[in-house]
């Protein structure tokens, strides 16, 4: 598949799916969800060698790994059972920013899940704001444009759960990023 196909079917531009083939940019979720569901692939595969999947994962706490630099000035991701093979659930830990002024709202298919691990955070979806803390979790249509921030001195850190819809992989979305 070339680069301009699988823009076209990922709804993202040729020169900036380019940029992240070569390193030089580092796409949301929102974006690796669409370029997953366009090659027909796992989101999952993305993070990880085909050959290191397996059934049954265990992440260690430590074993955690980073998929945005710690300096990140927007939303960093650390991926959860990257090596998990078939699944529809994609799992990894959110640690929002604190302000997301320019940060856009991200809406894609599929459906979302957060639970508060440390901190207090806020999600927000168009003109609703939702704060939770250590305990809560919400779940909600990942079609809604949404957007999250930390409320806590530090970085909140959240579970944050994504789960394919199982739409056509070749159908373009037009809200991602």
């Amino acid at each position: 598949m070339t680069l301009e196909v699988l823009a076209v079917r990922a709804g993202v531009t040729k020169s900036y799916l380019s940029k992240v083939e070569r390193g030089q940019s580092t796409p949301s979720i929102a974006v690796s969800a669409a370029l997953a569901r366009a090659l027909g692939v796992p989101l999952d595969t993305l993070f990880v060698d085909s050959e290191q999947l397996a059934d049954v994962t265990v992440t260690r706490a430590g074993e955690r790994q980073p998929l945005t630099s710690e300096h990140e000035p927007g939303s960093r991701y650390e991926g959860i059972a990257l090596q998990a093979s078939t699944k529809r659930m994609t799992p990894f830990m959110l640690h929002p920013p604190h302000t997301n002024d320019s940060t856009p709202f991200r809406d894609h298919p599929g459906e979302e899940f957060l639970f508060v691990h440390a901190g207090r955070a806020e999600l927000l979806l168009g003109n609703r704001a939702i704060e939770l803390g250590p305990g809560d979790s919400v779940y909600f249509k990942a079609t809604t444009p949404h957007k999250v921030r930390s409320l806590s001195e530090e970085r909140a850190a959240l579970l944050l759960l994504v789960c394919d819809d199982g739409a056509d992989p070749g159908a373009p979305h037009a809200h991602l990023p």
